[in-house]
């Protein structure tokens, strides 16, 4: 029986009660597949700094670094908002990222035909769309030196510098390739080379890793025609792999036209650590009402079983009961419309089990 080890970090907020829901599909799909998992918690953001003292105890590092992936729920709240900048929750996700070495942030955009209403976009437009951006995680203008406010003249001038070194880009676009290849086998890279050097070196290097993956449909889009073609033409996107700056941004726009935050994963991946955790915030408003929606963490969950565990049977039946679920019309408060069933987080996650059961027989 494969026996995979699972770092827990709940967090705050909501995030204690949809990791508990994740927790509870995975035992199902453990129970159903024979496979052995093995969650251990550990602290992390508010609930740290409140125990600990600090956003991210050694342990929780020292936990993460022995398990084969970590499940995290959400950080911070304005109960730390006081706090000076870096020791405030946030602090915590960050120091785990960089301990781990998580240097490509998987964000899906999927439409669900149920939830369709809730896009912005016209049904005609946005049905079918399916893609996930890979963004780069640790480059770019977000950590490239030199960097600050400075004088010339007398004058303040404001400095960041975009800075991608060739390894950094080839292992976040191999890493893109391995991606669309258990998908559709169709990447798309985003840049802006026509007026920036630091993207003709990510286009040249892109063009070189592809030679690795000659199955895999290779495009190329300006960055500022990409933010459109999402718009105009998102179902036909696959994969989108970018630098971290248009990857913030490109992924931002990928998770409104999909018309719920709630529904959306995503993955940090590295060459030998993974982290999953919802898009949403910690929600601390709706915290211990039993509203949340916990299909994100789910859906994050079911990442982890195909981009960590290679459990890509798991991971299709996963996606499809939550589906089911959806087209049967239960909904938590956040996604719910007039004619629906609505639903408690609890409740909620025993139907996706109740269907999983219902998928695998």
């Amino acid at each position: 029986m494969a026996l995979f080890k699972v770092a827990v970090l709940e967090g705050d907020g909501i995030g204690p009660e949809v990791v508990s829901s994740a927790l509870r599909v995975l035992k199902k799909i453990g129970e159903l597949s024979g496979v052995d998992f093995v969650f251990e918690k550990a602290l992390i953001g508010g609930s740290a700094i409140d125990q600990k003292g600090t956003p991210l105890p050694q342990e929780t590092v020292e936990l993460c670094l022995n398990a084969h992936a970590v499940l995290l729920g959400a950080v911070g709240g304005p109960k730390w908002d006081g706090l000076p900048t870096d020791k405030r929750p946030e602090r915590g996700l960050l120091g785990i990222r960089k301990a781990l070495d998580l240097y490509a942030n998987l964000r899906p955009a999927k439409v669900y035909e149920p939830l369709i209403k809730a896009s912005p976009l016209k049904e005609e437009v946005v049905r079918g769309t399916d893609f996930i951006v890979v963004r780069e995680l640790t480059g770019d203008v977000y950590y490239g030196e030199p960097r600050g406010i400075f004088y010339e003249n007398g004058k303040r001038v404001g400095i960041n510098t975009m800075k991608y070194t060739e390894d950094e880009i080839r292992r976040v676009v191999r890493k893109a390739f391995e991606v669309a290849r258990l998908r559709r086998k169709k990447l798309t890279s985003v840049d802006k080379s026509n007026v920036l050097e630091v993207s003709g070196l990510w286009k040249e290097v892109v063009e070189e890793v592809a030679r690795e993956y000659p199955d895999v449909e290779l495009e190329h889009l300006y960055v500022d025609n990409c933010a459109m073609q999402i718009v105009r033409r998102p179902s036909s996107f696959d994969v989108i792999v970018t630098g971290n700056i248009f990857g913030d941004i490109l992924s931002d726009e990928a998770a409104v036209i999909t018309g719920s935050l709630g529904m959306l994963p995503s993955a940090s991946l590295g060459d030998k650590y993974a982290l999953y955790e919802p898009v949403h915030g910690s929600a601390p408003d709706i915290a211990g009402k039993g509203i949340a929606n916990p299909i994100a963490t789910i859906l994050s969950a079911g990442m982890m079983l195909r981009y960590s565990f290679g459990l890509t049977k798991e991971s299709d039946i996963l996606e499809r009961a939550i589906e089911l679920v959806l087209e049967r019309g239960y909904r938590t408060p956040d996604i719910y419309s007039e004619g629906c069933k609505r639903v408690s987080t609890e409740e909620m996650t025993e139907l996706i089990i109740r269907t999983l059961e219902e998928l695998w027989q």
